[in-house]
């Protein structure tokens, strides 16, 4: 199944509480549990002012439904073609 990188452009993300991220958090699980099993959210990246998600879709489409459905921005929703890492290399 394809993997994409999302995008976020939410100003101030790097200022929020744990919390806050917990309730997020909560949000987004609640709403891949009622889409099914068919998107996965792997990882999540905060920065000052974006926060950049990683997802197992089957589709560009599910991923942003995924968001319109949770109330959060998916500014641009890029395929990820090839993972790399220091044990490419080898």
């Amino acid at each position: 199944m394809p993997k994409f990188l999302i995008e976020r452009e939410i100003p101030g993300a790097g200022q929020l509480t744990a919390e806050q991220l917990k309730g997020i958090s909560q949000t987004s699980c609640g709403v891949l549990n009622a889409m099914g099993p068919r998107i996965q959210w792997v990882q999540s990246y905060v920065t000052d002012d974006k926060v950049y998600c990683i997802y197992i879709a089957p589709d560009e489409a599910t991923v942003r439904e995924h968001a319109k459905q949770g109330g959060f921005p998916a500014n641009k929703v890029t395929p990820i073609h090839s993972v790399i890492d220091p044990t490419t290399a080898e």
